[in-house]
């Protein structure tokens, strides 16, 4: 009789198989999805997961939201502030003035390496808070205010 894999720790092998791509590529930020790596190594998804779950505990790998999951390297820190906070954050780092044309969703959404319409949601509440003014399909966004920072207690 042919011997069966055993299930059992395929997902510490899969966090180790993932460890290895992240120190070979310096490069890599983001890891595959959970659906990639199901294709990949005919895994469960409960299995990608518990891999996942495993490089998290060993400071490898922290989850962002929308289910992706980021390499995180030693001495490396991420701004963990929410993204309206960092796209109005750009007004004051580089100096921009009321009035000035601010990036399109698409410029914003690759610089953050998030999706459109999540930068669409940010860029909406700072129009909201009267941080910036236009937007629309084809219209440029200009800046209308300088952000005022909230004190949180």
């Amino acid at each position: 009789m042919a011997e069966q894999a055993s299930p059992r720790g395929t997902f510490l092998k899969i966090a180790d198989a993932l460890r290895v791509r992240i120190e070979a590529d310096p490069g890599m930020t983001e890891l595959p999805s959970a659906a990639d790596l199901v294709r990949d190594y005919k895994i469960s998804r409960g299995v990608a997961l518990r891999a996942f779950g495993v490089l998290q505990r060993e400071g490898v790998a922290e989850p962002v939201p929308g289910g992706r999951w980021r390499v995180v390297r030693a001495g490396e820190s991420a701004d963990r502030r929410p993204l309206d906070e960092r796209i109005a954050a750009i007004i004051t780092d580089e100096g921009l003035e009321a009035g000035t044309a601010f990036p399109s969703a698409s410029v914003l959404a690759a610089r953050f390496g998030v999706s459109r319409p999540t930068v669409t949601k940010a860029l909406d509440k700072l129009e909201a808070a009267g941080v910036l003014a236009g937007g629309g399909q084809g219209r440029v966004r200009t800046v209308r205010a300088a952000p005022i920072r909230e004190e949180r207690s």
